[in-house]
């Protein structure tokens, strides 16, 4: 591993961007290293000003090129047994250790390193990057990047983002759609139990219907995909306040992972129906004050993008393997996707490594990322 991408990745990895926390520092690093090459970036703010997406270009003006993305905030490392420091580099046995390391800070390090030999290059196309904050909290930060290149005159055509895939090109993921149901009942002693109305007991008839939907769902397959159907889980519940009161209040939070093109919106109708329509009026017959309420918390699109296409050949061939699938994680690429960027995945380390303890990406990785910019670059450059 060459110094420059060392140097990198152990600066990326000293920042502690949580999603909870602040990302500024890094972007700023960031900001800071593109200047000094007389690179200007466009910094989109979170609407508290505590985080913020860069965005920069390259090369000669006009549409077209390629983006490459990233996301810069990290999964926490609480209740995680950790033998080296998570926010910092350790390098043992052909692996570089550090939170972020595989997801997704070991392919920003890379990007940074080859910035010298994309700026050397008189390009044909120009480079744009965007690295992007909460993209573990839903791709929540990359939606305002995501518009500003809509409205931009100044397009990307293509895009590759980094994920970890250990280099193997991708092509498709499912979308995700994440929801919090809140049920309000009526609250009493528990020994007259059936005058209240208990949000728990309506709570579980609704994650009961959840769970009939779920297995419906399977019937619905695309062998392209692990699991080959869309799939739909509760995984959070909250309720009561003691055993002796008919609990007033349960919450519950489930997510919706879909196929490509699966009726996202069906499923999420039919379960509001069955809460509306099953539920709610024998809750409100008692109390009228009951009630079921739904509340979106984080959504993205499914990517498939056709691993036929001239971009897709284009990065088997930059990237060194034709072995394209879909993944089960998701990232920002159907939200791409969606403004007309060709979007494929391919980067650095495997995904078994992320969001674990000793989170690890081989210097073998990252040098295959190495080569794939260097490939790109080539592509790039005007003859």
């Amino acid at each position: 591993m060459n110094s420059d991408l060392r140097a990198q990745l152990a600066s990326l990895l000293a920042f502690d961007t949580t999603s909870r926390e602040s990302n500024l520092a890094l972007i700023d690093f960031i900001r800071t290293l593109l200047a000094g090459r007389g690179v200007a970036s466009t910094l989109l703010y979170s609407d508290d000003g505590r985080k913020a997406n860069l965005y920069a270009r390259l090369g000669p003006a006009g549409d077209g090129g390629v983006l490459l993305s990233g996301h810069t905030d990290v999964v926490p490392v609480d209740g995680q047994r950790w033998t080296v420091p998570p926010f910092s580099l350790t390098e043992r046995d052909g692996r570089c250790y550090g939170r972020g390391s595989a997801d997704m800070k070991g392919f920003i390090a890379c990007v940074l390193a080859s910035l010298d030999r994309f700026l050397a290059q008189p390009l044909r196309m120009p480079l744009h990057l965007a690295f992007s904050y909460d993209e573990e909290a839903g791709c929540l930060g990359v939606r305002s990047l995501v518009a500003h290149l809509r409205a931009s005159p100044e397009k990307p055509a293509l895009c590759i983002i980094g994920e970890p895939t250990n280099m193997a090109p991708v092509y498709g993921h499912k979308g995700k759609v994440a929801m919090r149901c809140q049920l309000r009942g009526h609250a009493c002693h528990s020994a007259y139990a059936p005058s209240g109305v208990n949000a728990i007991e309506q709570a579980a008839k609704l994650i009961s219907h959840i769970t009939r939907v779920s297995e419906a769902l399977q019937q619905t397959q695309d062998p392209r995909f692990d699991p080959p159907f869309s799939t739909l889980q509760v995984g959070t519940i909250q309720g009561g306040a003691a055993l002796n009161i008919v609990p007033q209040d349960c919450q519950f939070d489930f997510e919706l992972r879909t196929l490509p093109g699966a009726d996202t919106e069906g499923v999420l109708e039919s379960i509001e129906a069955f809460a509306r329509h099953q539920l709610l009026p024998a809750m409100q017959e008692k109390a009228p004050e009951s009630a079921i309420s739904f509340q979106p918390l984080s959504a993205y699109p499914g990517l498939l993008t056709d691993p036929q296409s001239d971009f897709a050949r284009w990065l088997a061939d930059w990237c060194g393997s034709e072995a394209f699938s879909t993944v089960a994680f998701g990232t920002e690429g159907g939200l791409f996707d969606e403004a007309g960027i060709a979007t494929l995945v391919c980067g650095p380390g495997s995904m078994a490594q992320g969001h674990k303890a000793d989170e690890f990406v081989a210097v073998e990785q990252l040098e295959r990322c190495m080569q794939m910019l260097s490939q790109l670059c080539d592509w790039m450059r005007l003859d």
